[in-house]
């Protein structure tokens, strides 16, 4: 696996960052930023059923073009929510060489 996707995930956040305050009635990107964080919120999930979906479906192309949507939804969101990409690669990073039952059981509940 390439780095490609990082990448395209690099540029796409700078970008929705950029239309932040554009006008919405010609950014589709700064009218879902204009609908505030829940707005981001309700928006990504749509879309992330849609992804499961086309997963249940076995159809590989659509689970490629859903994918796409979510996670430029999901960089929405995170720009709605004020939170840059570099801080969930930190909390990746710090969940690295632990397995994911470890991870999990050191969340407070």
């Amino acid at each position: 696996m390439t780095d490609r996707l990082g990448e395209q995930l690099t540029l796409l956040a700078r970008t929705i960052a950029q239309r932040r305050g554009h006008d919405p009635e010609v950014s589709y990107t700064a009218g879902l930023l204009a609908r505030g964080p829940a707005g981001a919120a309700k928006k990504f999930g749509e879309e992330a059923v849609e992804l499961a979906i086309a997963a249940v479906q076995g159809d590989p192309a659509a689970v490629a073009a859903e994918s796409a949507d979510v996670l430029y939804h999901w960089l929405v969101l995170l720009e709605a929510c004020g939170v840059n990409p570099d801080a969930v690669a930190d909390a990746l990073e710090k969940r690295q060489g632990r397995s994911g039952l470890e991870e999990k059981a050191s969340r407070p509940s």
